[in-house]
């Protein structure tokens, strides 16, 4: 089953029309160039339950959006 994402400007559109977006912050305890760069490339926030998401929906009006999703289970909380 794919996820149906509500655009505000497009209506309801498939999760593949849409990137997902994620603010990007190493941890303050990192100082080392070589692990910041590390971090930011691979490091993702991966948290359970329920979460606020920007996604920009560049197959669509290519404009950001913020949604809160349960990550447990797809479900859209908040368009």
């Amino acid at each position: 089953m794919s996820i149906r994402i509500p655009c505000p400007h497009c209506g309801e559109r498939p999760v593949e029309e849409f990137e997902f977006g994620e603010i990007l912050s190493p941890p303050r305890e990192l100082t080392d160039v070589g692990e910041i760069a590390f971090d930011r490339a691979f490091m993702r926030s991966n948290p359970e339950g329920e979460t606020v998401e920007a996604w920009f929906h560049s197959y669509g009006c290519r404009r950001w959006i913020r949604l809160r999703r349960d990550t447990t289970t797809d479900l859209i909380l908040d368009g």
